[in-house]
């Protein structure tokens, strides 16, 4: 300081400059000073620089230049951060590497969001499948009864067999699945069992046309291990086959088919042979009595050069509820019209009944209800009042009162009299489109 003389004012310290330089590096072998608070800095602790190959430059401060600590200062920030978090207060972005990584993470999360979206709709459409498969089942069945007293009004054996073919062919393309042949006049019969006794009354005309039901519904290859020469059978070749869904070729491919089981003796722990009517016999997972029909269920070949076929016995009702076939039906005699219903072989019973007459209601004005298991009973020359009349456990004379609905199927008929082969497929054309109504609606069984 000079005498006399006023004290220098130092200069103002600016963010450019020689001397600007040396004010931030500060004195020697001290800290660095911070640098003065400016706009253009304060904008770069708030996070308003991103990093990476194409950052935003450091704009100097006023001056005539960028100082050397402001330099230093933009290099430090615009180093990318190995973690890409806030540095030093300041945001640091990733770089390149970083960047890269980020984008086939988020490409890995797509492509797994989006086979984890494909597996659940696969799921949901083999669940939909299922659901479909196990709604091609049949759940109801429909019975037919009918008196066996019907082959006395024809005149010769050959005519009595075409009409017992007559009713089966009808029952088959209706699929009817159990026939009930009743007796107006106390046969009492029982089973299909006996010798054939000559034509008329005395030839159990019940008997006969039973056998007969059972032998079309029986398929070719089986006959002859269930029906041994009858004289009730003598003009079956007359008759037209029912070509139903169980009635196979050698040759034809299909889920189920009907077998007997064969006495030939099977390894310990394997199951007993069938004859399906196939080239190849099957065998089935269980041992069983040799002689006995079976429905089995086949196996896919795993190798097409085996000498047998592999197969899974079911129930006879097995391919009606699964995969709604139709699958013939069964036979019952009835010693009189009250074991109709008496011995029904359902736990439950015939939760529908329907009586067909000429003195009964139109069948058009009538809507039925949601039923299981229906019957439909059909009367002989006399008509249904013949078999109340003969019943003596009954102790109705008036037979609608047996029935849930009493229907004339057939209104304003041109004949006198309907024969029952006629009145059958008559009745159960006008039912079905009824019947097919009835089972849409839910039961609460």
């Amino acid at each position: 300081m000079a005498d006399g003389g006023a004290a220098k004012r130092p200069r103002e310290v600016r963010g450019g400059g020689r001397q600007g330089r040396a004010a931030l590096r500060g004195a020697p072998g001290g800290e660095p000073r911070r640098p003065p608070d400016g706009p253009h800095l304060r904008r770069l602790r708030t996070g308003g620089w991103t990093g990476g190959a194409g950052s935003r430059r450091v704009r100097p401060g006023p001056g005539r230049g960028r100082g050397r600590a402001a330099a230093a200062l933009g290099a430090r920030l615009s180093a990318p951060c190995a973690d890409g978090l806030v540095a030093s207060g300041v945001l640091c972005a990733p770089g390149k590497a970083e960047k890269k990584k980020w984008k086939e993470l988020k490409l890995l999360k797509k492509l797994e969001k989006q086979r984890m979206r494909e597996l659940a709709e696969k799921e949901a459409e083999q669940a939909r499948e299922e659901e479909q498969k196990e709604d091609r089942g049949r759940h109801y069945t429909l019975s037919v009864a009918l008196p066996g007293s019907i082959l006395n009004n024809a005149q010769s054996l050959e005519l009595r067999t075409y009409l017992a073919g007559q009713i089966a062919r009808a029952c088959a393309i209706f699929c009817v699945d159990e026939i009930v042949v009743f007796d107006e006049y106390g046969e009492d019969a029982k089973s299909v069992e006996g010798e054939f006794e000559g034509i008329g009354k005395k030839g159990k005309a019940c008997v006969q046309l039973a056998r007969i039901l059972q032998y079309l519904e029986c398929p070719q290859y089986l006959r002859k291990s269930f029906f041994p020469k009858h004289g009730d059978l003598q003009f079956a070749g007359l008759l037209n086959p029912l070509d139903s869904p169980h009635h196979m070729r050698m040759d034809e491919d299909s889920e189920y088919r009907e077998g007997v089981v064969l006495d030939r003796p099977s390894k310990p722990g394997r199951g007993s042979f069938v004859n399906c009517g196939m080239r190849k016999e099957v065998q089935i997972d269980r041992q069983l009595q040799p002689g006995l029909r079976v429905t089995v269920r086949l196996q896919e070949p795993q190798n097409p050069e085996a000498k047998v076929r592999k197969g899974i016995v079911v129930s006879s009702h097995h391919p009606r509820t699964v995969s709604g076939l139709y699958w013939g039906y069964s036979v019952r005699l009835a010693s009189c019209l009250s074991a109709v219903f008496s011995e029904c072989p359902f736990k439950e019973g015939y939760d529908l009944s329907v009586g067909t007459s000429e003195r009964g209601s139109s069948v058009d004005q009538v809507t039925l209800p949601s039923f299981r298991h229906a019957l439909v009973v059909f009367g002989g020359l006399q008509g249904l009042e013949a078999g109340v009349d003969a019943d003596a456990n009954l102790e109705v004379t008036d037979p609608s009162l047996l029935f849930d609905f009493y229907l004339n199927t057939c209104p304003s008929q041109g004949s006198r009299t309907i024969r029952t082969e006629e009145a059958l497929l008559i009745s159960l054309s006008a039912l079905r489109p009824r019947i097919e109504e009835a089972v849409k609606t839910p039961t609460d069984s």
